[in-house]
Order: structure tokens, then C-alpha cells, then sequence
């Protein structure tokens, strides 16, 4: 992924208003993400732990996903994530729908990984939170994988109810 600005950030999001766009919180180590590693930027609101954040890359322009913690007593289930296929702490992070379909409170959940370290742990470059049952796939195929399954779901939030 090519390095993001604080603007290239804020102006990316398909499903915030331009308030709630100023006011998020980005990650205060913005500069120093490993950007060759990444196929996406993501992050955990440390402010309201609730809040996830993505940015990736979505037919040839950025699109910012806001998404939240479902309201689960137990926090992060070890499952498997929708995105990258490994198990481990993963939450139901639901993102309302962009334009109007949001507004009118559509929504899409899916299970993610609750740090959003799927691009390093496709990599094998970040340790996995639980054993797993031995796959095959190269890191490449894993990548792969991790961009196809989150092409599909930016396409759902951007997809009208």
C-alpha cells in the first residue's frame, strides 16, 4: 500500500458524515505504519475502543470504512476472520452502508480480526493469536485471499440496501 496522509485519510471515508471525518482519531503512528506490508490501513479507536477504522484501495480510488464493535458481552470470540482466515480475537464490526441507505440505518457486519493485523498476519509477519490448522497456501495466495474477501466487503457497504 502506498503511505496515506492525515488528508488522503479524512477524505476517504464512504459512510461518515464531514464532522464525524474531522473528528475521528488516527492513529498517532500514522507516518511510521509498515506501508510495504499493508493492503490496508487499519485501526482501533483508542478513545472509543468501539470504533474501528479501514482504508484500502477500491476500484482504482481510496475508500475509508467506519466501522463498530457489535455489542457482545463476551469481547473478541476466537473464530475465524472473514477477511483473513486466521482464528483468533475476532469481533462482529458492523459498518453502516454509504449515502442514503445509511443514512436510513442499512448496515453490513462482518467477522474481522479486532487489532485489523490481517495484512501481517497474511504475511506471517505477525504472530497468530491461537494454533491453526496447517494451511497450504503461500503468503502470496493468502494476500490474495485477504484482498479479495476485503474487495467484496468495501463493495457491500458501498452497495444500496
Amino acid at each position: 500500500m502506498k503511505p496515506l496522509t492525515e488528508t488522503d485519510v479524512r477524505a476517504s471515508f464512504v459512510n461518515l458524515t464531514k464532522g464525524a471525518t474531522k473528528r475521528l482519531n488516527l492513529p498517532a503512528d500514522l507516518a511510521e505504519q509498515p506501508w510495504d506490508d499493508l493492503d490496508y490501513l487499519g485501526w482501533q479507536d483508542p478513545k472509543a475502543p468501539q470504533n474501528h477504522y479501514l482504508v484500502t484501495e477500491h476500484d482504482g480510488r481510496l475508500c475509508g470504512v467506519a466501522l463498530r464493535a457489535s455489542r457482545e458481552t463476551r469481547g473478541p470470540r476466537k473464530t475465524m476472520c472473514a477477511l483473513c482466515a486466521s482464528v483468533g480475537d475476532v469481533a462482529l464490526l458492523v459498518a453502516s452502508r454509504a449515502g442514503r441507505s445509511g443514512q436510513d440505518g442499512n448496515s453490513v457486519g462482518t467477522y474481522i480480526c479486532a487489532d485489523l493485523d490481517c495484512s501481517l498476519k497474511a504475511r506471517n509477519k505477525r504472530k497468530l493469536d491461537s494454533p491453526v490448522i496447517h494451511e497450504t497456501l503461500s503468503a502470496e495466495q493468502k494476500v490474495d485471499r485477504l484482498l479479495g474477501n476485503l474487495d467484496a466487503f468495501v463493495a457491500r457497504v458501498l452497495r444500496p440496501a
